[in-house]
């Protein structure tokens, strides 16, 4: 099930309204850059396989319409596209101009290689940058994933994932419970929406090794903990230990059986039955919920912002966005295909036809926009909360992988037996030698 069919008419009204980009008809709504400045140029854009390449690839002869600029495009699937990158860039002549890339596990080794080209200057070049384009209108997640410690655009943020709280109605209108704002109330809830006798649980999350990592890392910034703080892991602190005790005590007391099994697809499955209280993933995962054809409980599901942590109110997050490669000749061109990409106009194809959720504020906070949404409301209005409390959900480190096979190991144990201290430590320290030797 997708969000609904958007048209491009419809696409192109709520663009306008937006002050939007848009083909030949649109430009007279804003103060464009010079469209045709690279005419005739030949670009190749290396997508990763999946809804947001389609909707690029579907549209690109519209970019081309619109600059004169000619596209060579290619998906991939993920883990192929993430090796080609890297042999490809190191190589010093790579095949592509413009790169997807996905922030969480590429983000610190293509700026520690210096593989992108700097956007900055590009973004302040009136000739370049159309004036709706600027930093402001990302969210704060999306800009400490674009930009470098120097403060330096090396990428456009295009496609985020926050995550929040899926909640059954019913149940908690049945058992009379109200929706958690805080950690203690969320517990609470869980517990008391608990019926094992009725095969009725109060909360599901990822308990798989390596995908249980972002539940236990959301609840850590809840509690004001970091991950990794000038190259040193902070993850057997107080913070990243009462973390996982809360994973724990959740996972335990109040998830369904089999649990520790349990990825984003399992979770999704157990909640579409109708038995579970609440489920905490990522925005993206919702269509199927409101699916006839999928779901037992459409209509009854509610779209809750990520409680409050003891010490602050933070929505992990996870995303993607458009680089070029610093190799490339074509560095101006493909930063107009890069801004192109994350317009409004795109960015509201890529909402409204469900195939992600854009980083721009002025696209989910726009009635229009959100009027083409068939989701419920809740679901949009959730987004965008989530999107002002939004901080990154996994270290920005190179062995990220890594890093949530140990963590994660760690996680998965406490589900079954252990101490959270006694485990964290131990990973901790495991993992501290492989995080100095990629830095080193």
């Amino acid at each position: 099930m997708t969000f609904g069919r958007i048209t491009r008419r419809s696409a192109m009204a709520g663009a306008m309204a937006a002050g939007a980009f848009g083909l030949a008809g649109t430009r007279r709504a804003f103060a464009a850059p010079n469209w045709k400045a690279f005419d005739g140029t030949d670009l190749e854009v290396m997508l990763t396989k999946g809804p947001r390449g389609e909707t690029l690839q579907k549209y690109e002869n519209e970019f081309t319409e619109l600059t004169g600029i000619r596209v060579g495009s290619e998906q991939i699937p993920e883990q192929q596209q993430r090796q080609k990158a890297v042999i490809e860039l190191t190589s010093g002549a790579p095949s592509f101009d413009v790169i997807h890339l996905s922030y969480h596990v590429q983000k610190r080794q293509f700026e520690k290689a210096n593989w992108l080209a700097n956007f900055s200057q590009f973004m302040k070049d009136s000739n370049l940058t159309e004036a709706t384009l600027t930093e402001d209108d990302f969210s704060s997640a999306g800009l400490l994933y674009a930009k470098n410690d120097a403060g330096e655009m090396h990428s456009l943020p295009f496609s985020v994932d926050y995550w929040m709280v899926y909640y059954n109605k019913e149940m908690f209108e049945r058992k009379g419970v109200a929706y958690p704002t805080t950690f203690e109330e969320l517990v609470t809830a869980a517990e008391k929406l608990t019926d094992p006798a009725e095969g009725e649980y109060g909360f599901v999350a990822r308990g798989l090794r390596n995908a249980n990592v972002p539940v236990w890392t959301s609840f850590l910034l809840g509690y004001g903990g970091t991950m990794v703080e000038d190259g040193q892991l902070r993850t057997d602190t107080p913070e990243a230990v009462e973390a996982a005790r809360l994973y724990q005590r959740l996972l335990t007391k109040s998830a369904p059986p089999g649990v520790a099994g349990f990825n984003w697809s399992e979770c999704q499955s157990a909640f579409l039955q109708g038995k579970i209280g609440m489920w905490m993933d990522g925005v993206g995962f919702a269509p199927p919920l409101e699916d006839p054809t999928k779901s037992r409980i459409v209509g009854k599901v509610g779209y809750g912002v990520m409680p409050k942590g003891p010490v602050a109110h933070v929505s992990g997050t996870f995303g993607d966005g458009l680089g070029v490669a610093e190799a490339s000749s074509n560095k101006e061109a493909g930063y107009l295909y890069c801004q192109w990409a994350v317009s409004k106009l795109m960015g509201t194809r890529l909402l409204q036809s469900g195939s992600g959720v854009p980083f721009r504020n002025s696209i989910l906070n726009d009635p229009e926009v959100r009027q083409g949404v068939k989701l419920p409301a809740e679901w949009v209005e959730c987004v965008a909360q989530s999107s002002a409390i939004s901080q990154l959900g996994l270290p920005v480190i190179i062995p990220v992988t890594e890093f949530r096979d140990v963590f994660g190991t760690a996680l998965t144990t406490l589900l079954s037996e252990g101490d959270p201290k006694a485990l964290l430590t131990q990973a901790t320290q495991q993992f501290q030698p492989v995080l100095d030797k990629s830095e080193a």
